[in-house]
This record gives C-alpha cells, sequence and structure tokens, in this order.
C-alpha cells in the first residue's frame, strides 16, 4: 500500500507481509535498487513500513526484497513491464 503524505514528495511504503518473518525492504530507482536503503520497519499489527522523500513530479519503479531474495511487488501500486521477463511497481509522486 502506498500513502503520500500531505508534505510534497513523502510517499510512505507499506507491505502486510505477517506470513514472513525477515527483513523487507524497498527498492528501486530512487535508491538506486539497493537493497540496505529503505529497510521496511516491522509494526505491532503485522505491516512493516518505512517513508521515503521522493522528487515530485515524476514516476518510479519499485519492488520489495525480503531477505530470501524474494521479490514483491505492490499489491495496490499501478506495474509496468520491466524488460526482465517481469514488471515492476509504479508510484507517481
Amino acid at each position: 500500500m502506498l500513502k503520500h503524505a500531505a508534505t510534497p514528495g513523502t510517499v510512505t511504503f507499506s507491505l502486510a507481509v505477517t506470513d514472513v518473518d525477515q527483513a523487507v525492504s524497498v527498492v528501486g530507482e530512487f535508491n538506486d535498487w539497493n537493497p540496505y536503503a529503505h529497510p521496511l520497519k516491522k509494526r505491532s499489527n503485522g505491516t512493516r513500513r518505512v517513508k521515503v522523500e521522493l522528487t515530485p513530479g515524476r514516476a518510479y519503479r519499485f519492488k520489495y526484497l525480503a531477505a530470501d531474495g524474494n521479490w514483491m511487488t505492490d499489491p495496490d501500486a499501478a506495474t509496468a513491464d520491466n524488460g526482465m521477463a517481469g514488471v515492476d511497481s509504479l508510484v507517481v509522486v
């Protein structure tokens, strides 16, 4: 689930991963697909989330990456073909 904050350019990435007890990060064009840049913090309700500052006025490709190497798209985001037989999630700021 993506949430845009009142502050322009602030996006909250949230993922319900109650069946996964491992680290998850959001990776994408905004952090050079770096799995260490934006780890999602585990919350008491079973979700994980992180706030990321993005430059307004453009779309960014992203995915979630679990510690076991499992890539996940955001179920609430638009998607686009990534040219490698898969899809990326999209967030428009």
